[in-house]
């Protein structure tokens, strides 16, 4: 009787060890993850505004990702993960972004991306391209994703202030220009390029429940903010943060950037 309660006992600790091993816990564990996802606007030899990144700071962080260890990975890899459809990205991974399509990264960003081929998605809004002094053409845009370094998904149509918008407009107003900014990028976009465009860059990095919600009514699966923190297992995909760079964000303060210690910095948009 004795031998066979001690059998039964053993056989509790194993069984319960066994299922410790394997709880939720320890899958919850493995997939946290703190991913910064780096977002670039425009690059040139001297600083001119706010958003301009010179292109030898440019050159000088992504040597430094090359250099210590760090593994740039696709946006959509990412998102991936979010939707299920892959594993949780490793440890010192990042994700390089730009917004608006700027001519300089066609004439600047590019050479520097195709030398340590890292990926790169870019937030684009179809009204500037080809039209804006500012903005890549379709050609340049096509070239770039011919590479298969670049993707490209939406901005919106015309980056519009959603905010400001709404002050103005009837809420019926409102939604059509809503649906008509995110349906017309999207099929825009995909017409030219011959690409799947389902994630957004929200303009001036606003959104709310309603922006939301019309995104996903939309067929927009992820978006994305200009909060300056990395991104986490824990985050909601329609809202995911990313860090404005500027040109100050070098030498000591891009490691502290990469390492979730940022400066703060007021950033005019």
């Amino acid at each position: 009787m004795k031998t066979t309660t001690f059998n039964t006992s053993l056989l509790i600790v194993i069984v319960l060890f066994v299922s410790l091993l394997c709880s939720p816990v320890s899958v919850s564990a493995a997939e946290s993850f703190r991913v910064p996802i780096l977002l670039y606007h425009r690059f040139g030899t001297s600083v001119v505004d706010g958003m301009t990144i010179t292109t030898q700071v440019f050159e000088w962080q992504m040597k430094y990702l090359h250099d210590n260890g760090y593994k740039v990975i696709p946006l959509r890899q990412l998102v991936d993960y979010y939707n299920g459809k892959g594993a949780a990205p490793e440890p010192k991974s990042v994700v390089i972004v730009e917004d608006d399509a700027h001519k300089s990264v066609h004439s600047d960003m590019l050479p520097v991306i195709k030398k340590y081929r890292y990926p790169v998605t870019i937030f684009a809004y179809p009204s500037a391209i080809s039209n804006a002094k500012y903005a890549m053409t379709w050609e340049e845009l096509r070239e770039l994703t011919a590479t298969g370094l670049f993707d490209v998904q939406s901005h919106t149509y015309w980056h519009p202030n959603f905010k400001r918008e709404r002050k103005k407009l009837s809420r019926v107003a409102l939604d059509a220009l809503v649906d008509t900014q995110l349906r017309k990028s999207k099929a825009r976009l995909q017409t030219e390029l011959g690409i799947r465009v389902n994630m957004l860059a929200w303009p001036f990095g606003i959104y709310d429940d309603y922006l939301m919600g019309k995104a996903k009514e939309n067929g927009y699966v992820a978006a994305f903010t200009i909060e300056r923190r990395h991104a986490t297992s824990s985050d909601s995909l329609l809202k995911l943060p990313r860090y404005l760079l500027v040109n100050a964000d070098n030498g000591k303060a891009f490691v502290q950037l990469l390492e979730g210690n940022a400066v703060k910095r007021n950033i005019e948009y």
